[in-house]
């Protein structure tokens, strides 16, 4: 059976226990809401400079194919103002036009030769050209012309609604599964005896789509999307499915020019940046598509909750070392009081045991005092009955009762 310091000794250490336990609690809820927040902190950052640099890296591939485009245009200017083209469009000689620009468009065409493919300026070849009537309608190649392949529904795609007053950009989806895609440069021939438009020229150069954005991983990568198809060979088709639906309710809902938004990609989640490419053209609206994986993101905030979560964990260990110190410090006064106050109960226990000893003896002293009272009383009251009885007789000499008397 426990003794009553041990118990108080049980008390005082459970009273230590709460104590400690009430401090870890404060102590864990301040660094959990703490690391959560720091950790949230951190995860938006992360993605925003991903998606800054992203943002960057797409930039600096737009600029560069703008350059490209550029540098398109002005070569088609150039050959729009051959003079034999001219010549045989001013006048009407149409049998004698495309002979005559296969001469004037040798350097510009793709013969498909090694030296061509290995030249640094083979990006800037086409892989066809067709002349546009005074109604904007394609006016077909001969046979054996060298004015690129095109079927007939593909050359119909080059149409216009009227001729044009200045360059037009456009793109044509090629190949079976139309992902090859070919950039069109569309340039007015004005003649030189009117000033009017006449006619115009469409060169289709081959364009860069599904290739990696630059200094990212493989994941990112860039696109086109046209007549709600989306070009990106190098994609994983269902991935494509999904992102070509995507972009395209984004169009139609919005009606942007740009925009962006997040769709699964690669069995992650994706930033996907969406641009128009040839904003008042007479062709189809084709839109740049560049999508980011947000994979690395991700995979870096994993880290960072790992890290954060190694760091909270150390954080309690310290402050639970901290508060077992620190309670045990809190803990000393009481444990004093309580030690002082024991003293004090022990004491007063003694003196209330003292007092109670002291009591019994004086009740017992009273009752031994009654009794011999009452044991006295009656002899003692006979004795009195008989010497009054004694004194008031007539045999007693005067010297004998004075004795009796007294």
């Amino acid at each position: 059976m426990s003794t009553e310091p041990e118990i108080r000794r049980s008390e005082v250490a459970s009273f230590r226990r709460r104590l400690l336990v009430a401090m870890m609690v404060v102590v864990f809820s301040v660094a959990a809401v703490g690391l959560v927040f720091a950790q949230r902190s951190a995860a938006a950052a992360v993605r925003r400079d991903f998606e800054r640099q992203f943002a960057s890296e797409v930039s600096a591939l737009g600029a560069i194919a703008d350059m490209r485009r550029a540098v398109i245009a002005e070569r088609c200017r150039a050959l729009a103002r051959r003079p034999r083209i001219h010549a045989a469009l001013e006048d009407g000689a149409l049998d004698l036009l495309y002979p005559s620009a296969r001469d004037e468009l040798a350097d510009v065409m793709d013969r498909g030769d090694a030296r061509s493919a290995d030249a640094p300026a083979a990006a800037l070849h086409a892989g066809f050209y067709r002349f546009l009537d005074a109604r904007g309608r394609v006016i077909t190649p001969p046979v054996g012309s060298d004015a690129g392949e095109l079927a007939a529904h593909q050359e119909a795609l080059l149409s216009l609604p009227r001729l044009p007053d200045s360059p037009q950009s456009g793109f044509l989806r090629l190949g079976a599964t139309g992902q090859e895609v070919y950039e069109l440069s569309a340039l007015p021939i004005i003649s030189s005896e009117t000033g009017e438009t006449i006619a115009a020229i469409v060169l289709g150069f081959k364009a860069l789509v599904s290739v990696p954005v630059w200094g990212l991983d493989a994941s990112a990568r860039s696109g086109l999307w046209l007549d709600g198809a989306l070009a990106m060979p190098l994609a994983d088709p269902a991935d494509r499915e999904r992102l070509q639906t995507r972009v395209g309710e984004a169009v139609r809902s919005g009606g942007l020019s740009e925009g962006s938004f997040e769709a699964p990609w690669g069995g992650a989640s994706a930033v996907v940046f969406f641009k128009r490419l040839n904003p008042e053209s007479l062709f189809a609206p084709a839109y740049e598509v560049s999508v980011f994986s947000l994979a690395g993101s991700l995979e870096r905030q994993r880290m960072l909750a790992w890290q954060f979560s190694g760091a909270g964990f150390l954080i309690v260990l310290g402050a639970f070392g901290a508060s077992a110190m620190l309670s045990r410090r809190l803990a000393a006064p009481v444990e004093r009081l309580a030690v002082d106050s024991e003293e004090n109960r022990s004491q007063r226990h003694r003196a209330e045991a003292a007092l109670e000893s002291k009591q019994r003896e004086l009740q017992q002293s009273a009752r031994f005092s009654a009794d011999a009272s009452h044991q006295l009383k009656t002899p003692v009251t006979v004795l009195r009955a008989g010497l009054e009885e004694l004194l008031a007789s007539n045999r007693l000499v005067p010297g004998d009762r004075e004795e009796v008397a007294s």
